[in-house]
C-alpha cells in the first residue's frame, strides 16, 4: 500500500509541475462520459486517479439527515467511471459533496463539502473528507474526516479546487470576481483574488457562481467556465485575464451551469451537458496544449 500511495503522488505531482501552455482557441472534447445511472442528486464534480484510469464523478445537493439517535449522513452518491466514460460502480460515503479531488500529498480522495464555512450556519457531516478506495480503485462506503468546518472558504456553495503544490484552495464566492485562497492551517483567508471579468468581455452573472478549476500551468492557472458566451476563460494567479477557449456554439447550456456540473481533472475542464443522453453528459473538454 505504501509503494502504491508514492507511485501515486509522484503520477500526480509530475503533471502539476506544467510550465506556460498554449491556449486552445477552439476547445477540443478529450472525453465524453454518459451518465448511465439516475443521479442521486446533481451532478456536481469530477475527479480523475491516473493509476487507476478511472474518473469519480460527485452528486451534491442533499444535506445530511438522520432520524433521532442516527448519525446524520447525506443520500448523495459518487460514481466511478473507467477512462473510456464506461460506468463501473457508485457508493455513498454519507457527504454532500461540492468539490472531489486526488490529494497526491495523501494520496486520497478527498471531498470538500457543502457549509464547510458554516455560512449558513453549523450542519453535521460538514467540512473536508477522504473517501476510502480499495487497491484497485473501487469506491468504498468508508471515509474519515480530514478538516472541520473553517470560516476562510466563505460561501456555504463555493467549489473549491485544490493546489497540491501550495496545499491552499482556491474558493470561488458567489454573485462577484472573487476567488480566496484558503490555507487549512488558517481560519481567515490568506489572499483575495480578483478576477478581470471586464477584460474577458464578461460580468459575474455570466460566468459559474461556485466554481473556478485549477490547472497547474503557470501563469495560466484559474480556469472559470462563462455559461452564457459558452467559453473558457483563463487568468493568472493576480486574477490578469490571459485568454479563452471557445466550447461548441451548439452546447446546451443550462441555468444550473452556473452552480454545478464543472470541475477540473486529468488537464481537462469538464462540464455538464444537461440534455444530452438519459441522465446527461460529462464533457471533458481540452483548453491548453
Amino acid at each position: 500500500m505504501r509503494a502504491l500511495n508514492l507511485l501515486l503522488s509522484i503520477a500526480l505531482l509530475a503533471t502539476a509541475q506544467l510550465t506556460h501552455a498554449e491556449i486552445l482557441p477552439e476547445a477540443q472534447v478529450g472525453i465524453k462520459i454518459p451518465l448511465t445511472k439516475k443521479p442521486t442528486t446533481r451532478p456536481m464534480t469530477v475527479a480523475h486517479i491516473p493509476l487507476f484510469k478511472r474518473y469519480y464523478i460527485a452528486d451534491g445537493g442533499l444535506a445530511p439527515m438522520g432520524g433521532e439517535g442516527e448519525v446524520a449522513y447525506s443520500k448523495s452518491e459518487v460514481h466511478a467511471y473507467d477512462e473510456e466514460g464506461k460506468y463501473l460502480h457508485s457508493s455513498r460515503p454519507g457527504y454532500d459533496n461540492r468539490s472531489l479531488y486526488y490529494n497526491p500529498n495523501t494520496a486520497k480522495l478527498e471531498t470538500v463539502t457543502y457549509n464547510i464555512s458554516s455560512d449558513v450556519g453549523f450542519s453535521p457531516n460538514s467540512g473536508i473528507f477522504s473517501i476510502d478506495l480499495a487497491e484497485n480503485g473501487d469506491l468504498k462506503n468508508s471515509s474519515a474526516e480530514i478538516f472541520g468546518f473553517n470560516p476562510a472558504f466563505g460561501d456555504s456553495a463555493t467549489m473549491p479546487s485544490y493546489n497540491p503544490e501550495t496545499n491552499q484552495y482556491y474558493a470561488k464566492q458567489e454573485r462577484g470576481n472573487k476567488v480566496w485562497v484558503v490555507d487549512t492551517k488558517s481560519r481567515e483567508k490568506v489572499r483575495e483574488i480578483s478576477l478581470d471579468l471586464a477584460t474577458a468581455g464578461a460580468e459575474h452573472h455570466d460566468v459559474s457562481d461556485h466554481f473556478i478549476g485549477f490547472s497547474g500551468v503557470k501563469g495560466q492557472e484559474l480556469v472559470l467556465l462563462d455559461v452564457d458566451h459558452k467559453a473558457v476563460l483563463i487568468f493568472d494567479l493576480n486574477g490578469k485575464y490571459v485568454g479563452r477557449s471557445e466550447l461548441p456554439k451548439e452546447m446546451k447550456l443550462r441555468a444550473q451551469n452556473h452552480f454545478n456540473g464543472t470541475g477540473y481533472a486529468n488537464d481537462m475542464l469538464f462540464v455538464y451537458h444537461e440534455p444530452e443522453g438519459e441522465f446527461g453528459t460529462y464533457y471533458g473538454f481540452k483548453i491548453l496544449k
